[in-house]
């Protein structure tokens, strides 16, 4: 299973972080220990001073498939999940101004907190929107109509590169509002299905 992950693909998230809007997909990736499922809770590690939230639409490949055609990119996906990618900013940035990798600022363990999946059938597909509640006030609110490259153009790009395989993620980026978290902070997801609002997971910071 690969764990994909979609930067700066929100023009207002881009420009929140001083960042340029990008012309390609921004790609990273995240191991297969930085997955925090079941609600469980998440340990603010001692490497970073300025842990920040980023709350995501996750999608789930549904079958195998590699240079995939942009008609048929809408097949290789059919549910979706809430997710957070958790990122140490401040090794971030370090990083980023010596021009390394960012791994370890982005995969880290328990980095990548997933919600259970729901069917694409039951959301809108076209502009799926969420949240993301910080002790109990709303600070992202997104919607993917709002998304820089669409699901079916990042299924597209990503497949030139990596075949997709059945039960591989992509985290598709976060839009504006992230933030820093502390010690006893609450992090609450909702997902707005075509009926109701469905809380997607909880994470405490401890």
């Amino acid at each position: 299973m690969k764990i994909i992950c979609i930067g700066r693909n929100y023009a207002d998230h881009a420009k929140e972080l001083n960042n340029p809007v990008p012309s390609k997909p921004l790609v990273f990736m995240k191991p297969p220990s930085a997955l925090l499922v079941n609600n469980k809770p998440f340990y603010y590690p001692e490497f970073t001073k300025d842990l920040h939230f980023e709350c995501e639409l996750v999608l789930k490949i549904c079958k195998n498939g590699r240079h995939v055609q942009p008609e048929f990119a809408h097949t290789y996906y059919d549910e979706v999940a809430l997710g957070i990618d958790f990122t140490a900013r401040d090794i971030q940035d370090q990083c980023k101004q010596k021009g390394h990798p960012w791994e370890i600022a982005k995969g880290f363990d328990g980095s990548a907190v997933l919600s259970t999946f729901v069917p694409i059938s039951k959301v809108n597909r076209e502009a799926i929107e969420f949240q993301l509640k910080k002790n109990g006030e709303v600070v992202q609110q997104g919607n993917t109509k709002d998304l820089i490259f669409d699901f079916d153009t990042l299924i597209v790009y990503l497949s030139k590169f990596f075949k997709l395989q059945m039960g591989d993620i992509i985290y598709t980026g976060t839009p504006a509002g992230v933030g820093p978290v502390q010690t006893g902070d609450l992090l609450e997801g909702f997902l707005f299905l075509k009926d109701k609002i469905k809380p997607m997971f909880r994470c405490e910071i401890r």
